[in-house]
């Protein structure tokens, strides 16, 4: 098995979720490999990532605002708040979710279901720029 990386630079405009599903499967195109596996890693403590629903956005508005009630702003218990009211609550919910996720390709293509997409979920509400790291695992197309 053989191993291709990139770092994707992402820019979020503010909180919320955003599809970055096209940028993977163009990684995966890059690597030339037919099938294997791509991991999908963000460098951040702030933000995460999700695989969700991609076609109708008031699901991913009805999980992310179930996460601001279950983790609200400006909470005064956090000690954590050098950078804002949004600081220590973007970290915790990073660590409910996930920094990192793995989808299986085949034929050069993601298998994600019909509904879903890979999106980096801002938990900051100023816009910010993450790094991805994207790692294709996988067999080399047969010629």
């Amino acid at each position: 098995m053989a191993f291709y990386q990139e770092t994707l630079t992402l820019n979020s405009r503010r909180a919320g979720t955003h599809e970055f599903t096209d940028s993977v499967a163009q990684v995966v195109t890059r690597s030339g490999f037919d099938r294997g596996l791509v991991s999908v890693f963000c460098q951040h403590t702030s933000c995460s990532l999700v695989i969700m629903e991609n076609a109708d956005p008031t699901a991913r508005r009805d999980l992310e605002a179930w996460m601001n009630r279950l983790v609200p702003d400006d909470d005064p218990e956090f000690e954590h708040t050098l950078e804002g009211p949004d600081d220590m609550p973007s970290h915790i919910k990073m660590a409910l979710t996930r920094t990192s996720e793995t989808v299986p390709f085949m034929n050069g293509q993601l298998q994600l279901g019909t509904w879903q997409g890979l999106f980096l979920w801002e938990h900051r509400v100023a816009p910010t720029t993450r790094r991805v790291v994207v790692t294709v695992m996988g067999e080399a197309r047969q010629t």
